[in-house]
């Protein structure tokens, strides 16, 4: 029996666990609770403070889908949208348990695999026909046969699906394993780009933002398949380099084959943005303030998505001159919200353009605008800290300006430390009494 994608020196596959989240709360649930329902069958979400419904969506089951709720948005929102949504809080040692077992798993089909999140993986099939031939059939030639088996052991053994796409690049494979879920296996080789990707919107090509996609689709290219046919010395003059080689070689099928066989967390998480012009101290509220707190969102929403926390926020300029400059603060307590994060962006951005040694006051302008967000941690050893006490305390969240802000900021610092050293660090209130 000849497979029919035998002439192809690679066979990458990219396997993606369905809902992860939603996915594995359910399954902890069944085995905890036997008969109860399985949450991926009704309308359910991971995400926000269960008891008090505040927070974002993290993730959804296909029911919930159904009612228009997105991944990212507030739960008040998705409440209005099916009040009878039912939600779980985030259980990020389960996510990793279950994380480590699927690993493990996929882990016996291949030497090479590229754990690339916690719930998805790319594996290098290439040359390991001979080592499944024994599994092949008419209706499952290779590779769709191990791609069935891996499907079939994950499913029975630890309880949830995985969708696998399979092609001869990674883009291809990733752009394969997002087609109709769950619990599916999807090609798309080369000869299967025109058929597959190109009808498909071009917000749908993977490394395409919601903000390029607006872009190109302003200018008529709405589909992958216009980008794909579109002049690519026009894409980069619209999309500047990097960004028009991108969409015009992901969208006609180049990729990588290479994995790296190894899976490192972020180190970071970072947005910054490149302005239209180069501005001054003279639109600072009007235009820096309001990009501050968009960026503070942004990196608010990927620390969420990955359910992780960050103690560390970086503001970063680059100016007229192309020179880069940063300012960071650490935090007493790990944070992943987006109003906090801002607070200390607008505080750092306030230090570095606009106090005594600030580079508006030396006359620079800027022309890029970064938040970031570093030292991280999963959130097991968040506490409620003096610092946040006495921030509560003061309201310390009305906004300030300038060094002003910064000066009392460091009042509250210098406040925090001392209560700490004087009832022990990490001590919490609880009420109105200190524990």
């Amino acid at each position: 029996m000849i497979s029919n994608y035998s002439h192809y020196e690679n066979i990458i596959f990219h396997i993606d666990v369905n809902s992860a989240f939603l996915s594995w709360s359910a399954v902890k649930k069944l085995q905890e609770e036997p008969g109860s329902i399985d949450l991926r069958t009704v309308p359910s979400a991971v995400g926000g403070d269960v008891k008090s419904r505040h927070g974002i969506i993290t993730a959804k089951s296909i029911p919930a889908k159904k009612y228009g709720i997105v991944t990212g948005e507030p739960v008040v929102k998705a409440l209005a949208k099916c009040p009878k949504l039912i939600l779980v809080k985030s259980d990020f040692n389960t996510y990793r348990e279950y994380s480590h077992a699927f690993i493990e798993i996929i882990s016996k089909y291949s030497p090479i695999v590229e754990q690339v999140s916690i719930d998805e993986a790319y594996i290098d099939m290439s040359g390991t026909r001979n080592l499944f031939m024994d599994s092949e059939s008419d209706e499952y030639p290779f590779p769709l046969n191990v791609a069935k088996m891996i499907r079939d052991e994950v499913r029975d053994t630890l309880g949830f699906t995985v969708n696998v796409g399979i092609s001869c690049n990674k883009l291809l494979a990733k752009m394969a394993s997002d087609f109709t879920k769950p619990d599916k296996t999807h090609t798309l080789f080369p000869e299967e780009i025109r058929e597959k990707m190109w009808p498909l919107p071009i917000g749908d090509l993977y490394g395409c933002g919601s903000s390029t996609a607006a872009k190109l689709t302003s200018v008529g290219i709405k589909t992958i398949g216009d980008a794909a046919r579109s002049d690519i010395t026009f894409l980069t003059s619209f999309l500047g380099e990097n960004g028009g080689n991108y969409i015009y070689n992901s969208a006609n099928g180049y990729g990588n084959s290479q994995l790296s066989g190894h899976y490192e967390d972020a180190k970071s998480y970072s947005n910054e943005t490149t302005l239209s012009s180069d501005l001054t101290a003279d639109s600072y509220d009007k235009d820096i303030v309001p990009i501050l707190k968009y960026l503070s969102s942004k990196v608010s929403g990927r620390l969420k998505k990955d359910h992780v926390y960050g103690k560390t926020v970086t503001v970063s300029v680059k100016t007229g001159n192309f020179k880069r400059h940063s300012c960071q603060m650490q935090l007493d307590n790990s944070t992943d919200d987006d109003n906090r994060i801002y607070e200390y962006a607008r505080l750092l951005s306030d230090k570095l353009l606009l106090g005594e040694n600030g580079l508006f006051i030396k006359g620079e302008v800027v022309r890029l605008v970064g938040v970031g967000v570093s030292k991280l941690d999963d959130g097991s050893f968040r506490q409620l800290s003096l610092f946040d006490v006495m921030k509560t305390a003061s309201n310390a969240n009305a906004k300030a300006d300038g060094d002003l802000a910064f000066e009392k900021q460091k009042k509250l610092d210098k406040m925090s430390e001392e209560l700490n050293n004087r009832y022990g660090k990490g001590a919490i209130f609880k009420g109105n009494t200190l524990k």
